[in-house]
């Protein structure tokens, strides 16, 4: 009998773990708070659940941001080979990073989806914050002590040190190879780890949401839904609007036929919450339907993939708001510049990483002392943004593509402004004609 149940329960066990993560931490989510309903106070006893989950993450920040970092930077070594294009690749992404996070503040300040529904008391609420000038705040952004800063967790200055040591690396060439490959050891070592810790996600979540609904009631979902609405509202904005004047301002471009021209990229982005596996859909719309020369494509989207975050800025800014508003923490003016220097800073390393938009949240709120709790209110809706932040993603790395191919003349116009049937038999056409010149 004992060996029978010892089966099922096996059984139970594999199929529980053959279901995507996501769907895990809903499941997390729900259950968390149909039990904290059910339990009421006593629902407190599952908080340490929770806490043993924040802290797994809270493990893992240092760490993975400075290899991270580090790694981004020094596989910017193509750039010295591609020249303008490299520099012009990086400017724009990071810019559009910083309007992108920008932007999500906007739409959290203007929807306030965490207002009149504060979960907790923070200890440091009622606390008056010293605001330091700004002269200050860009004084204490450069460490004096790396190692210290590396110890003590202060992130902007470690975010600092990792950028300016990954420079050097490249600057030094061969000899920074072997401390480069250390590095690149150490963040696969950090990415995994990080893929353990979030399999933790579900139970984490469960233990956080049964507290949270033990002790205020189902009144926290109807945040939830504001949330999920606001970077909705962000994430349309900044593709149909942002990206629209772009095109327009910066390439002369009709921004219809571009969005026409990546849709494909966009629904394998919406489904999919990977900007990495959308890297060949996109780059498929870049050569066949909007005409940027291959030589373009092949670095400027990979590199997008690398450092390109708006979609997640943007979310960073809308949940690191919620987070404040549902705490009752006010934030001060060099709070919101904080966050978004830090969102910036940080996307250069967190592109692949399993989980990254939780674990940039993390960031975000540790940077400017926001309770990490937060965390778990967001992680059960975390694969409905992902799906609109991914798509904000893929849809910049195409923006940045055609607008860099036209600056360096390397986009056919009478293709781009082609219908996609036309789009297709253009392409077929160059591509028989690069393959007969290559015979040749």
């Amino acid at each position: 009998m004992s060996k029978q149940r010892s089966s099922a329960l096996g059984r139970i066990w594999s199929s529980w773990m053959s279901v995507p993560l996501w769907l895990q931490i809903f499941v997390g989510m729900v259950l968390g708070i149909l039990v904290g309903v059910t339990l009421g106070e006593q629902a407190s006893y599952l908080k340490p659940i929770g806490t043993l989950f924040v802290n797994t993450i809270k493990m893992l920040i240092v760490p993975l941001v400075f290899c991270s970092l580090i790694v981004g930077v020094t596989s910017m070594e193509d750039t010295a080979k591609m020249g303008r294009i490299g520099f012009k690749s990086f400017s724009f992404y990071l810019c559009t990073t910083a309007i992108a996070i920008s932007l999500g503040l906007v739409v959290g300040y203007v929807i306030q989806p965490g207002a009149g529904v504060p979960l907790l008391q923070h200890e440091a609420v009622n606390t008056a914050k010293e605001v330091p000038s700004v002269m200050q705040t860009l004084i204490d952004i450069v460490p004096t002590n790396p190692v210290a800063a590396l110890a003590s967790g202060q992130i902007l200055q470690v975010i600092v040190f990792a950028v300016a040591l990954g420079i050097a690396l490249v600057l030094i060439g061969d000899h920074g190879k072997p401390a480069i490959k250390v590095f690149e050891s150490l963040a696969e070592a950090m990415y995994k780890l990080t893929d353990m810790v979030m399999k933790l996600a579900p139970y984490g979540v469960f233990g956080l949401m049964a507290w949270v609904a033990g002790e205020y009631g189902i009144d926290m979902l109807w945040p939830l839904i504001k949330v999920i609405i606001a970077v909705y509202i962000g994430c349309i904005i900044h593709v149909l609007g942002f990206y629209s004047i772009v095109l327009r301002l910066f390439a002369k471009l009709n921004p219809l036929h571009f969005f026409k021209g990546i849709s494909n990229a966009m629904a394998v982005a919406f489904t999919t919450s990977s900007s990495a596996g959308t890297l060949p859909a996109s780059m498929k719309c870049a050569s066949e339907y909007l005409g940027v020369n291959k030589k373009i494509s092949s670095f400027v989207l990979p590199l997008g993939t690398t450092i390109n975050m708006d979609g997640t800025a943007l979310y960073q800014g809308v949940t690191a708001l919620f987070v404040a508003q549902a705490f009752g923490i006010d934030l001060t003016w060099v709070d919101y510049l904080t966050i978004i220097l830090t969102a910036t800073l940080a996307s250069i390393g967190t592109a692949g990483v399993p989980g990254a938009g939780l674990v940039m949240l993390t960031l975000v709120l540790s940077t400017v002392g926001l309770p990490l709790e937060g965390v778990a209110l967001i992680a059960g809706i975390d694969r409905i943004l992902d799906m609109a932040r991914t798509v904000v993603n893929v849809s910049g790395d195409l923006v940045a593509t055609t607008v860099i191919a036209k600056s360096e003349n390397e986009l056919d116009v009478e293709h781009y402004n082609a219908d996609m049937v036309q789009s297709a038999v253009i392409a077929e056409q160059n591509a028989a004609n690069e393959s007969a010149a290559t015979q040749r």
